[in-house]
């Protein structure tokens, strides 16, 4: 295992900063003085890491995407292990009251905080949007297929949808008892629907 220089130990800080602050402020409210400063720099040394303010949104949401895939799968995993089916794990996973709370850490779905926006950005970021969605598709996919769903493509459409709805209608309660009183009716209702 190589250890990063420092040079990739600064590109790392300022992309997790950006992740936050895009998570938090959404694309337009991402300032490249902002995030140099909460990465502890000064907004001269941007250009040695990125090219334009798009270029760091890119790596920003991808790095945003790499960190929540990952704890999303690994929650999947625990509930599986628990016994929980692939579906119920993985809806479960998504649809928890950990993840309503994450929106700004580095656990949060990207297109869970920020799929309202996605569709007017431009042709980089949409391409990094589409590729995380198609993802989800492709795991709720899997998931229905070890449940023995014949119509699987299908109904993974519908499905991955509805969850990310489902969590951005919550995260507007927040937090608080109506957000995941929210999360669990959705969850009931979305197991009982597909897990037949």
């Amino acid at each position: 295992m190589t250890i990063p220089s420092k040079r990739e130990q600064t590109h790392q800080r300022i992309l997790e900063v950006a992740a936050r602050a895009l998570r938090r402020n959404g694309f337009a409210g991402v300032g490249v003085a902002d995030v140099m400063k909460g990465a502890g720099l000064t907004h001269g040394g941007f250009y040695a890491h990125f090219d334009s303010r798009e270029a760091l949104l890119v790596e920003a949401l991808e790095h945003a995407d790499a960190a929540s895939t990952d704890n999303l799968d690994r929650r999947t995993a625990a509930l599986r292990a628990d016994g929980a089916s692939p579906l119920a794990a993985l809806v479960t996973a998504y649809l928890s009251e950990e993840h309503l709370a994450a929106r700004e850490s580095g656990l949060g779905c990207v297109v869970g905080a920020l799929g309202s926006e996605m569709a007017r950005q431009e042709a980089p970021l949409r391409e990094v949007a589409r590729s995380r969605i198609e993802r989800l598709v492709r795991q709720v996919q899997a998931a229905l297929e070890e449940e023995g769903r014949t119509d699987a493509a299908g109904q993974a459409l519908a499905l991955a949808g509805a969850m990310v709805g489902a969590l951005q209608i919550a995260r507007t309660f927040g937090p608080d008892p109506q957000g995941g009183a929210m999360l669990a009716a959705s969850r009931q209702a979305l197991l009982a629907q597909y897990l037949r």
